[in-house]
């Protein structure tokens, strides 16, 4: 039964997914599953469903955190979060959000930072939001050889900027400049572009433009591959899904009832029973 139910190899029958991987499955027109994971267990449970890329995101700072945005996320709490979700997989690619500051201001800090990332915390590549302002920064990635993803559309640590968590890109002069710093990043170097919360006909002709693999988050369905947030796609989150969210579990509602039932038998003493209790006798 264990066998029938495994996920179906990537063609290629690759043991450890790397970047060349992901280009040659946008080749062969395989799709990409990116799925975000902040610790040990969620990126054991990823690997064996057989998900592509494993994205530390700084979305933890929401998720694990408590934090409002993912803007106070420090580069350490994303280098203790790296190291636990890299202790759990073996065969995905790993990589590791860049947080807010720690790549904008000086280029030196930001090329030590992407270093830490790869050589302490055991990520394969680094992800960064933003165009043209980030494509100097991400040369100076690659002089290191740290591979690097791009993020365009929605980019959450620019939210004051935009102005919330809105679509982008829905005018074409908007769509233009998505079009225009796609490009500009696959210019840079970087070895995929993450679209979040664009329209799916723009993500499409992205897609069709760049030699690099989109990988869409509410971008449609034309993206070479998709990313969820794991705590949003297993019902974890204590806010409803967002448009873009397919809910494939609902982990929190059936927590709060095994929680419930738990406190519950221990008030009523049904629990521990004689089953989870000890004798004197070996």
């Amino acid at each position: 039964m264990a066998d029938k139910m495994k996920p179906p190899a990537y063609a290629g029958a690759v043991k450890n997914v790397t970047v060349s991987t992901l280009l040659d499955m946008k080749r062969k027109g395989v799709k990409i599953a990116m799925l975000t994971a902040y610790d040990f267990p969620t990126a054991r449970l990823a690997e064996e469903a057989g998900v592509d890329v494993i994205l530390v995101g700084d979305s933890v700072g929401m998720t694990k955190l408590g934090y409002e945005s993912t803007l106070p996320v420090t580069i350490d709490e994303m280098l203790h979060h790296t190291k636990a979700v890299k202790r759990g997989m073996s065969r995905a690619l790993l990589v590791a959000d860049m947080p807010y500051l720690s790549y904008e201001i000086d280029l030196k800090e930001a090329v030590r930072n992407a270093g830490r990332l790869l050589k302490e915390g055991g990520a394969h590549a680094v992800k960064v939001e933003g165009g043209m302002e980030v494509a100097a920064t991400i040369k100076e990635f690659l002089k290191i050889n740290v591979p690097v993803f791009g993020h365009l559309g929605l980019t959450p640590q620019a939210v004051n900027r935009l102005g919330g968590y809105k679509v982008q890109g829905r005018s074409p002069e908007a769509a233009e400049k998505i079009l225009t710093e796609a490009r500009i990043l696959e210019g840079a170097g970087v070895c995929a572009v993450v679209l979040e919360c664009v329209p799916a006909d723009l993500a499409k002709e992205i897609t069709k433009r760049l030699q690099v693999p989109t990988i869409g988050i509410g971008a449609g369905p034309h993206c070479d591959g998709q990313v969820l947030v794991s705590d949003d796609m297993l019902g974890l989150s204590e806010a409803g899904p967002t448009k873009f969210v397919k809910r494939y579990a609902d982990l929190r509602a059936q927590s709060l009832k095994a929680i419930g039932d738990y406190c519950r038998e221990v008030r009523d003493g049904s629990f521990p029973g004689p089953e989870h209790s000890f004798t004197s006798q070996k």
